[in-house]
């Protein structure tokens, strides 16, 4: 047989670790850290009118703004026979469809979550649908597992399969009480897989969550978790609330707490962990935005990659329409700076802002976006990037336009952004992970 040739050899290697970097940079892109928003109240707020705006002050769609300010991941909440009230209603299966349908078309995960009520449940309240209010246990277990089928089959025939699907919310102290308490675990246990049961019947790829409050309390999360074990609970992901305000401290004497709790639920039960909740004081700008910067990195320096991710919830509800004090929107209509923490951190492309007549938003929700708003120009400009070592990757000139976009699908790296525009000039590094 003929032997082959050197030059044939050092092809093949070259061909061999192109397909190396290739199939790593695929594997990085599926596993994406979470930055997400919980935007329960999206759906309403536009029902009312609401108008909502960028920093520049033009109107866009809540979703667009969210996915320029780095969000890739929407979390949803589902109520059994919703009232209409403005906040503490709707979240209906049509509404929570129509909204999932909408957030995957601008390329966003979804994460839904199930309450098994009428409205809101959490650690002081877990009320059954009125509904079921009457219902065996024996039939509250078909209830949980129709329920569950029925929104998830709804979502499926519509083209939305979620990638996570969250078992009750906050239940630190059980859900659909009495029957499902932590003073019974074993029937909270077998609610709980029902609802497990029901989510992998419609797609055995979904992950579930089982969700609980005060993520940097390692007693109270190793409480109910190994309760959880002991009892024979199935689930995929720990899901931990992170809210310093409600703890009434900074979250400086608590961040630390919340990290080394991260860490322990991986250790200890051998599951993945994300913080599926957290929120901070819209007025405390600074503040808020500190917090979550730390929350991220604390999540992503989780071993092993197991700590997927950080939800803020409702950050766009504002004060003015929900009378919430924990969104990252004020009463003009925009988001505050607090938001910019998602530009920042493991997803890779950080945030790079020149003068006031020109501003790059890196969007890292699609695996690499520029997204380039200019004012008041006229002039042609120039936008390009280059490698670390300053080669020439990508040159794109834009002529009395505002706004565009350019793609930015590079292997990890550095790379530095220049943009030229009459006299005008700005510059900054992009780090893709």
């Amino acid at each position: 047989m003929k032997k082959p040739s050197f030059f044939f050899l050092v092809k093949a290697i070259l061909y061999s670790f192109l397909w190396i970097i290739l199939f790593s940079h695929s594997n990085t892109v599926q596993a994406q850290f979470v930055k997400g928003a919980d935007v329960g109240w999206l759906s309403q707020m536009e029902a009312t009118g609401y108008k909502f705006y960028d920093t520049t002050g033009t109107e866009k769609s809540c979703l667009q703004i969210l996915k320029d300010h780095g969000i890739n991941t929407i979390r949803l909440r589902v109520f059994v026979n919703p009232s209409s009230d403005k906040t503490n209603g709707h979240c209906s299966k049509d509404e929570v469809v129509a909204m999932a349908v909408k957030a995957k078309a601008m390329g966003m995960r979804i994460m839904i979550d199930f309450h098994y009520s009428d409205t809101w449940a959490d650690p002081s309240k877990q009320t059954k649908p009125a509904a079921w209010k009457d219902h065996t246990f024996t039939q509250l277990l078909t209830d949980v597992y129709d329920h569950t089928t029925d929104v998830l089959s709804a979502l499926k025939l519509s083209g939305v399969t979620p990638e996570w699907v969250q078992i009750g919310n906050e239940i630190i102290g059980g859900m659909l009480w009495p029957e499902g308490s932590t003073s019974n675990w074993s029937q909270l246990a077998q609610l709980l897989n029902k609802g497990y049961d029901a989510t992998k019947t419609i797609d055995s790829t979904i992950k579930v969550i089982v969700h609980i409050d005060q993520g940097n309390n390692n007693s109270r999360c190793r409480y109910f978790y190994d309760n959880a074990t002991s009892n024979g609970v199935k689930y995929d992901v720990i899901g931990l609330s992170y809210y310093p305000y409600w703890l009434g401290s900074d979250y400086t004497l608590t961040i630390n707490n919340l990290g080394g709790n991260l860490n322990d639920m991986v250790s200890r039960y051998g599951k993945e962990v994300m913080v599926v909740e957290v929120g901070g004081d819209y007025t405390k700008v600074k503040n808020t935005y500190d917090m979550l910067v730390a929350v991220i990195g604390k999540a992503n320096a989780v071993p092993d990659k197991k700590g997927l991710g950080v939800i803020y919830w409702e950050p766009e509800g504002a004060k003015s329409w929900s009378g919430y004090q924990l969104s990252c929107w004020g009463a003009d209509g925009k988001p505050t700076a607090a938001l910019k923490a998602f530009l920042s951190g493991p997803t890779g492309i950080h945030s790079i802002e020149g003068n006031s007549r020109l501003k790059i938003y890196p969007n890292p929700a699609t695996g690499g976006l520029l997204n380039i708003e200019l004012s008041n120009m006229s002039v042609t400009s120039i936008i390009s990037i280059f490698d670390i070592n300053g080669k020439l990757l990508r040159e794109q000139k834009v002529k009395d336009q505002l706004k565009t976009s350019i793609e930015v699908n590079y292997l990890p790296g550095i790379y530095l952004v220049n943009v030229a525009s009459g006299q005008q000039k700005t510059s900054g590094k992009l780090f893709i992970n």
